[in-house]
């Protein structure tokens, strides 16, 4: 029996069918790892040992102990091991985490880019060895990523506010929203006037003309229009000129998550989760890639395609060259597997993003597009009087716009004029404008920045949005992305003392460094411990040299404190920014960002506890909301029972039963038989945990409300992380 090994079950599903068209024996037996086996714990900065040359110590993925026994039993059974996970970075890591956990001496490694049945059987026709440069390379990424945030959040939880967090990408993404958000605050709108003449032409044709200058004065804009109602106008010059619209290369990684937004209004997580399912059912080809490059086999189908529904004078074949110089170990572009099918995909949402690959797909292999510019330019006989346009064009030839009709745009076609006639006057009107400040930045946009200045990777784009909404960074007006008061906090810190960190160059040429990892010609090590010796540093000499922030900057001064009439400073809180009174402590007055009184009445209990009669509360702390059991009483040395709420939950809506619930943690699960020690059941720092003696286990799955002994015992036998090197430290 041969075990074939893939990352998702849907995979393993269309693979299994091919498996079994390529050898009717039976013999193939294909499993899913279901995504990866291992990965560094988030909060556990020891779990990299640096003095050994940065040599991470794994831990299995919870809920993955199972998949893991069951890969491992099947595994010992298999007369040979195929690992077939993802043709990437990513990919190999996983693959080489699979080989570890199970403790395979020798595998087989077959890689390919779409899920076919011709692409399957090549693959297995050709199996290598795991890539080590790529797993090294994906390594140096992680490791590099958890180094830098543990370093930095720990700082930022020390002189911002706990609970935040600072990332390798996620903070120069953060940055260049921020420096966007600084232009729009700072711009100064200006009133303009738009003039429009609505003639008709000798035809009796409707034509309508702008003016090409935009007058700041109305007084100036009425003259214009004054002088277009005495004299009228007289076409100056009719323009023509032939202009082609090539081909667009195929879709790339980035290319799809922005087309996907703009068209469909698909988020770039949306967008890569859909086409990771219709990859997986083996209609389109590895959804991440930095090429633009079309296979030869795949260019012929589909010309054959466009001769055949378009006709021969359609078909033009074009190669796209690689838009980065650091295009990954990506095949192809993003495109359909087989170009004869123009729909495919199980749901609307599938169907949708087919549709768009296929006609981008389609469309790069068709002939330039050919349009008329049209140009008609009137003046009135004051020569002091600005010229009046209307710009237009038509379609002489659709070439590629026939397959992807969305993307000519609106095309206004003029009417025939010709020099010296004179136009009708109906109508001239100004209407009042502003100048408007920068447009924010969508998903699409940001990405398509990112991309730009070289920051990030096709991996990487859709975790970097999810991960700056996540943290509260940005929240989204519509489809824009607007840096929150917690975002600007973070970023302004980050810009005042990391600057060289959270620039685009040093971003960037950090990723060109992680693919000359991938390409064998650099060495991990030594790359880490260039970046991480000065980053250490730094880090060491801003926490005694950066102040804490406390302040954010002196409150409007019509708001006042309410308690003491004292000048107000905006201060952070989880909720957002508000007001403080600048005496605080001493005075607790408070106002919120927009100037409401923030009552300092003492709270009213939601009702008491039913067995001590202790009235409990709903307060709000330095980290968020929490309910109190008792009062907070001045030198007492019995503190009142505390609990945190729920980010989920609206503190406003608590009901005592809740509130109780919440209360009842820490609990005792029940004793251990062996030990005889009492487990316990809590709600820590990094979520809902069990601990036994000195043995603490996270839970995932269960409620830590619920959970009883024999589950809790369940999870205790469960085999720890590994503390064993995952591979020895290269010698420089």
């Amino acid at each position: 029996m041969k075990l074939v090994i893939v990352e998702s079950p849907a995979k393993a599903k269309t693979i299994e069918k091919y498996l079994k068209e390529i050898d009717s024996s039976g013999d193939f037996l294909v499993r899913a790892s279901v995504g990866h086996v291992r990965d560094l714990p988030k909060s556990n900065k020891k779990a990299i040992d640096i003095p050994a040359g940065f040599v991470p110590h794994y831990e299995v993925v919870p809920g993955k102990v199972k998949v893991i026994h069951e890969l491992r039993g099947l595994a010992k059974k298999a007369n040979e091991v195929i690992l077939a996970t993802d043709p990437d970075r990513e990919g190999e890591a996983i693959a080489w985490h699979i080989q570890e956990e199970l403790g395979l001496k020798k595998s087989k490694r077959i890689v390919f880019y779409e899920i076919t049945k011709e692409a399957v059987e090549e693959a297995l026709n050709n199996p290598r060895n795991i890539d080590d440069n790529l797993r090294f390379a994906q390594e140096a990424r992680r490791v590099l990523d958890r180094l830098v945030g543990y370093d930095l959040s720990g700082l930022i939880w020390k002189k911002v506010r706990y609970g935040l967090s600072a990332g390798r990408v996620q903070s120069p993404a953060l940055r260049i929203l921020m420096e966007r958000e600084r232009e729009i605050r700072a711009f100064t709108p200006e009133d303009y006037f738009v003039i429009t003449a609505n003639t008709e032409t000798p035809r009796k044709d409707a034509l309508t003309l702008t003016c090409v200058e935009e007058p700041r004065q109305e007084k100036e804009a009425q003259r214009i229009i004054a002088a277009v109602k005495k004299d009228g106008l007289t076409v100056a010059e009719v323009g023509e000129s032939e202009m082609k619209r090539s081909a667009r290369a195929p879709f790339t990684t980035s290319t799809l998550q922005q087309t996907a937004s703009s068209r469909l209004s698909f988020s770039p997580a949306r967008t890569m989760a859909i086409a990771q399912r219709l990859y997986e059912a083996g209609h389109i080809t590895y959804m991440r890639t930095d090429s633009t490059n079309l296979g030869a086999p795949a260019r012929a189908a589909i010309l054959g395609q466009v001769e055949k529904k378009f006709g021969k004078e359609y078909a033009v074949p074009h190669v796209f060259a690689a838009k980065s110089k650091n295009a990954q170990e990506a095949h192809e572009a993003v495109r359909p597997t087989r170009i004869v099918k123009e729909s495919a995909g199980a749901t609307p949402e599938q169907k949708k993003l087919y549709e768009l690959i296929w006609r981008r797909t389609v469309a790069s292999q068709m002939a330039d597009a050919k349009l008329l510019k049209t140009k008609i330019t009137a003046a009135t006989k004051d020569s002091s009087v600005p010229a009046f346009a209307a710009n237009g064009s038509r379609v002489v030839f659709d070439g590629w716009l026939k397959a992807d009709p969305q993307a000519r745009g609106e095309d206004v076609e003029l009417p025939k004029v010709t020099n010296n006639e004179k136009l009708t006057t109906i109508n001239v009107t100004a209407e009042a404008k502003q100048t408007t400040p920068p447009q924010r930045y969508t998903e699409a946009g940001l990405i398509k920045e990112l991309e730009k200045r070289g920051i990030g990777r096709p991996s990487t784009y859709a975790s970097i949005m999810k991960t700056l909404a996540d943290r509260g960074y940005v929240e989204k007006e519509g489809r824009a992305l607007k840096p929150t008061d917690t975002g600007d906090v973070v970023s302004t810190f980050l810009e005042a003392h990391f600057p060289t960190y959270i620039s685009d160059t040093f971003t960037a040429e950090m990723e060109n460094e992680l693919d000359e990892i991938a390409e064998g010609k650099r060495e991990y090590v030594k790359t880490l411990r260039d970046f991480y010796t000065p980053f250490q540093k730094d880090v060491k000499i801003k926490d005694k040299e950066a102040g804490k922030i406390t302040d954010l900057g002196p409150a409007p001064k019509e708001f006042l404190c309410p308690v003491c009439g004292a000048k107000m400073v905006y201060k952070l809180s989880r909720q957002g920014k508000f007001m403080s009174c600048s005496r605080f402590p001493k005075c607790i007055g408070a106002r919120t960002e927009t100037g409401e009184v923030i009552s300092n009445e003492p709270a009213k209990p939601i009702g008491e506890h039913p067995e001590t009669k202790e009235p409990i509360y709903v307060l709000s702390g330095r980290f968020g909301p929490f309910v109190q059991m008792g009062e907070s009483k001045k030198g007492s040395k019995k503190k009142p029972r505390r609990a945190s709420v729920p980010k989920e939950k609206d503190p406003a809506s608590i009901t005592l039963e809740e509130a109780l619930k919440y209360l009842s943690l820490p609990r005792e699960v029940g004793t251990h038989p062996e030990s005889g020690k009492m487990i316990t059941a809590s709600i820590g720092r990094f979520g809902p945990y069990i601990v036994h003696d000195t043995d603490f286990r996270s839970l995932k799955t269960d409620d830590v409300y619920k959970i009883d002994l024999s589950r809790a015992l369940e999870i205790l036998k469960e085999p720890k992380k590994k503390r064993g090197f995952a591979r020895k430290a290269k010698k420089e």
